[in-house]
């Protein structure tokens, strides 16, 4: 399949003629790509040199669209270039300065002299580093690199591009400057004790690819000792906007949302959060599967957070199958692999079912293949409808701490987060195809940030 995310130009140097007949175009097409423009950067009687640029998915792109074109007679590959790649080069993010400094007086007051008096009246009174800092308006990304996107442990080096992504997202959509922190240390200890230093930097924490068991703890001792928000994303982003679409989607459906009999497939980090804010928003039947089967109070764990969860899930005690499970739901929610359920599961849901196959990039279940049987469809991906996105809340929920000076994000924060995301989507724009705003709706981030400052106020 081609990903029209990701397109590639190749310089290529060739005959006039070559360029006229369209050879070049249809070595592209063979391979499965689409061209988007061919421009000429020196043009000649005998030879001309080209820019050829086109999108085309798989692995090893620049290596076959280079052996494809240099097929060609008279044709020459100078270079093959990736656009993601180029807009990666020398990092996604830089720092400006606020205030000028083009001349001593404006030097005197933006640092030495002037500013020692910004110091002491800091330490007489530490609160004032929120009015006269970027405390107030800066968040740490931080991660170990444990468990990047669906990648697994890539490290803290390979961390770092997705780390520069989300910061450049804060900026964004709620202008928080937010700043990548890459740690190499796996140790939960020395994590939680690094961003405690780092701490008095930053008006809160974002925890980023922290894999499971250690993000529960991690984020835990953080908000116990710190007195500045903090929020694991993966697992706090991604419940509210699993809960702000599903609650679109009931009443899509027209099913009361407490009375909805959901299965979850994935009890990691993902998983137990979407779980713990379904319940906390109402719902009551949620069946909660891991690779080993569904989690019911007779299984033994040896994690202890997986424990907590069975216990409060799972309330027929089911034991059987995923198949099984899923006669008569009326909710599939996964966050876990690639193809675990076909059409004829689907099928024996209850009538308008509804399944958020959110496995990214390869969902539980083909979206074509789910749409054959269930009224209402969502991914992770953002080329179907009704992606499940947490650039949706993250912006909004750390926009209306920061703006409220609250520390605390609880729950009723979390679900008041959702509501609001819900609530962009009016009576009038509601349709299968649409339970969750698009993340470029202008509407969104100030919406979830007074509803979090209103709610974390309380």
């Amino acid at each position: 399949m081609t990903n029209f995310g990701t397109s590639f130009t190749a310089v290529v140097r060739t005959t006039p003629e070559n360029h006229a007949s369209g050879v070049l175009i249809r070595a592209v097409t063979d391979l499965g790509g689409v061209v988007a423009g061919i421009d000429v950067v020196e043009p000649g009687h005998e030879e001309v040199t080209l820019e050829l640029t086109c999108f085309l998915g798989g692995d090893d792109v620049d290596r076959r669209l280079e052996e494809a074109l240099n097929a060609i007679n008279d044709c020459h590959v100078e270079v093959v270039m990736d656009s993601v790649m180029l807009i990666h080069v020398g990092g996604k993010l830089e720092i400006q300065a606020t205030v000028p400094m083009d001349n001593r007086v404006e030097l005197a007051r933006a640092y030495t002299p002037g500013v020692a008096r910004v110091c002491l009246a800091i330490a007489a009174d530490p609160a004032l580093a929120r009015e006269l800092t970027i405390k107030r308006n800066t968040v740490a990304v931080v991660t170990d690199g444990s468990a990047v996107l669906g990648l697994g442990d890539l490290g803290p080096e390979a961390s770092m591009p997705v780390m520069e992504g989300k910061a450049a997202l804060f900026k964004r959509f709620a202008d928080i400057d937010a700043w990548p922190i890459a740690l190499d240390t796996n140790d939960v200890d020395e994590i939680v004790r690094t961003v405690q230093l780092i701490a008095p930097g930053f008006g809160g924490i974002n925890l980023e690819d922290i894999s499971a068991p250690r993000c529960f703890e991690i984020e835990r001792r953080l908000r116990e000792t710190l007195t500045i928000p903090v929020m694991h994303d993966d697992q706090h982003g991604t419940a509210v906007v699993v809960l702000a679409a599903l609650k679109n989607a009931a009443r899509y459906v027209k099913k009361d949302f407490a009375n909805l009999r959901i299965v979850m497939v994935g009890a990691g980090a993902a998983g137990a959060a979407v779980t713990t804010l379904l319940m906390k928003a109402g719902v009551k039947d949620v069946v909660v599967f891991d690779s080993k089967g569904p989690l019911h109070a007779g299984r033994t764990f040896d994690d202890p957070d997986k424990a907590a969860l069975a216990s409060r899930t799972n309330p027929r005690g089911i034991s059987g199958t995923l198949p099984e499970a899923m006669v008569d739901a009326d909710v599939f929610i996964g966050v876990s692999q690639p193809n675990l359920i076909t059409a004829e599961d689907v099928s024996r849901m209850a009538k308008d079912a509804i399944v958020f196959a959110l496995s990214n990039p390869t969902p539980e279940i083909d979206p074509v293949e789910a749409h054959k049987h269930a009224a209402v469809v969502a991914t992770g991906r953002s080329d179907y409808p009704n992606q499940i996105n947490n650039v949706l809340a993250f912006p909004g929920i750390f926009r209306g701490m920061l703006d409220c000076g609250a520390h605390i994000i609880t729950d009723e924060v979390l679900v008041a987060a959702a509501n609001a995301i819900a609530d962009v989507v009016t009576d009038d724009r509601l349709s299968a195809a649409y339970i969750i705003p698009s993340v470029f709706d202008d509407a969104v981030a100030p919406a979830v940030a007074a509803a979090v400052a209103l709610a974390a106020s309380k």
